[in-house]
């Protein structure tokens, strides 16, 4: 049985300040990004970055989706686009999303890593290194072990590694793999994690 993070740990967390959010998930990802996002404020100050594992032959519809249900800004990421404060980006289709250093998105079509392409390990460990200790990550429900080494990476960077707790997950494989690969600061259920993004944008604006 995995401990659940207590309201102090996550009032802790959410006291950091923090310039940037990513969020991967997988199977049972496109529901628990519904019980995620819509609530967040008009003015929401932090640019939020997400990685859905998505067949490629299929278009990405999610920006469209979640701008229909957001009170923020909702898009899928561009190449060479700088991030916007209190913005929702997705990964297109079969594109893997970095973040630059100059905090610019940037879209490839290299090899997929773990499967997959968006990857969620090239969005998180590129944005570790662009943003350091002022990154949240958060990893969701998913079937395979994409986004533990991203997690890990944005640990060692010192930013905020938020893993969803696998009992709450629809698939428990991707949360429990990250947590066999590092110790993240905080293990949440959605409507936790929820609150923190909630706190997070508090502290940051």
């Amino acid at each position: 049985m995995v401990a659940v993070s207590t309201p102090e740990a996550l009032d802790a967390a959410a006291a950091r300040p923090m310039e940037a959010v990513v969020i991967g998930a997988s199977a049972g990802g496109f529901e628990a990004l519904r019980a995620l996002l819509p609530g967040l404020p008009e003015g929401y100050p932090l640019p939020i970055a997400v990685v859905l594992h998505l067949p490629d032959q299929h278009e990405s519809r999610l920006a469209e989706l979640f701008a229909a249900q957001l009170a923020v800004p909702v898009r899928e990421a561009r190449d060479k686009e700088p991030l916007a404060q209190g913005t929702v980006y997705f990964a297109p289709a079969g594109y893997h999303l970095s973040i630059e250093r100059d905090r610019s998105f940037s879209l490839s079509q290299e090899e997929r890593v773990n499967y997959a392409r968006p990857s969620i390990d090239v969005l998180m460990l590129s944005a570790a290194d662009a943003f350091g200790p002022r990154l949240c990550g958060i990893l969701l429900t998913g079937a395979n072990y994409d986004g533990a080494d991203g997690i890990a990476g944005i640990r060692l960077a010192g930013g905020l590694a938020v893993v969803q707790d696998p009992g709450s997950a629809a698939v428990p494989t991707m949360p429990e793999a990250a947590l066999r690969r590092t110790t993240p600061d905080l293990i949440l259920p959605l409507a936790q994690i929820h609150a923190l993004l909630l706190k997070l944008g508090r502290h940051a604006s």
